[in-house]
This record gives structure tokens, sequence and C-alpha cells, in this order.
């Protein structure tokens, strides 16, 4: 499943993120911990921004430049609509080419998305625009080693991948980055989440 059929998939369920139902502090707390590593409060990027713009929010109270990017046209129609003073960009994560570096970049419930031969090139993308001690945040699955998966649990099929954890330190490590924070947030749900720091 590639991420053009993810975006599209995610366009048929932009509801579920609209409901009152949906958790908006979903991430937050750890948004929130990944900004305490941060030394400058430049440009940030919110990948797989989605349409709630409560990443966008925090960054913005948090005093950083904040911009999106997604795949989905509904997700970023509506991300638009509630923040139109921000850059949002439509497009793959896996061929955008970022136009700049950034301090704090946040991937949350997003790059797992992306095919699992893509994982690496990603994450090193990711890395290589940061400034120097920025800082990244990326929850991925929990998993003990790497593969993928599809399910339907949220409506339409949509496709999951993961390094496993040790093969995520694996590759933060090659990067020269120094983890500052992992954790299980969800046990005994396997999500879990990384920031890690350029060194």
């Amino acid at each position: 499943m590639n991420p053009i059929d993810i975006g599209k998939a995610y366009d048929k369920i932009t509801h579920l993120w609209e409901s009152e139902k949906f958790n908006k502090k979903n991430g937050i707390d750890a948004l929130s911990r990944s900004i305490e590593f941060v030394k400058a409060r430049g440009h940030a990027l919110d990948v797989g921004c989605g349409c709630t713009g409560r990443f966008i929010d925090c960054l913005l109270e948090s005093n950083f430049k904040p911009e999106g990017i997604d795949i989905s046209d509904k997700m970023l129609c509506i991300a638009k609509k509630v923040h139109p003073q921000v850059k949002f960009y439509k497009a793959d994560i896996c061929e955008w080419e970022p136009p700049k570096k950034y301090d704090l970049i946040t991937a949350w419930d997003s790059i797992w998305h992306i095919p699992l031969d893509s994982q690496e090139k990603v994450l090193t993308k990711l890395v290589s625009c940061l400034n120097t001690n920025g800082v990244l945040i990326f929850s991925c699955g929990g998993t003990d080693v790497k593969g993928d998966q599809k399910d339907d649990f949220m409506g339409p099929e949509v496709y999951y991948s993961s390094l496993g954890v040790t093969g995520f330190m694996e590759l933060i490590i090659k990067l020269g980055c120094i983890a500052r924070h992992f954790e299980y947030d969800q046990y005994p749900e396997l999500h879990s989440y990384f920031i890690v720091q350029k060194a």
C-alpha cells in the first residue's frame, strides 16, 4: 500500500478526528516533553499533520513557526481552514524535499504508514533537515522485530510498518542522534514513541 492510497483512505475518515469523541490531547504530553529538549524556537514541521491542528496549536503557543505536511487532501483542506496563516504542503513524505532546516519535527501516528523499505530513508531525511540540537519526535509500532501489516480497524484498510524498537534504536545511533526518551505510552498496546536529538 503506497502513501497515495493511505491519503485516499484518510480522506474517507476525516470525520473521526472532527468528532467530539476524538481525544484532542492525544500526543500532546509527548510533544510537550519533546519541546523541553529543544534549544531554539525557530521553524517546526508536523509530518502527517492531519486536520485537528492540536500539534500546530501547541507549537504556536511554544513560539515556533510551524508548518505541516500531509498526503490527504481532505485532512489538509480542514487544516488550512483551522490555521490559514500556517504553511501546509500536500506531499508524500517519502518523496518530498524539505525546503529548510527545522528545530523540531513531529511525526505522530504518521510515518508508521510509509512502506517498510522507506522507513530508514524517511527517518534519515527528517534527521538531515534538523538543525544542530534539533529534536525529532515520532511514534511507531513498538514491536520486537521489523515488519508490516494491514488492518481495517478505522474503516478503510490502512498499512503500518515498523523497524522494531531495536531497529529504530540502531538507526538513531547510526544517524548520530541521542535518544532522549522512549516510551510505550499506551501499554499493553504496542504504540510507542521516540524523542531524539541531533548531536
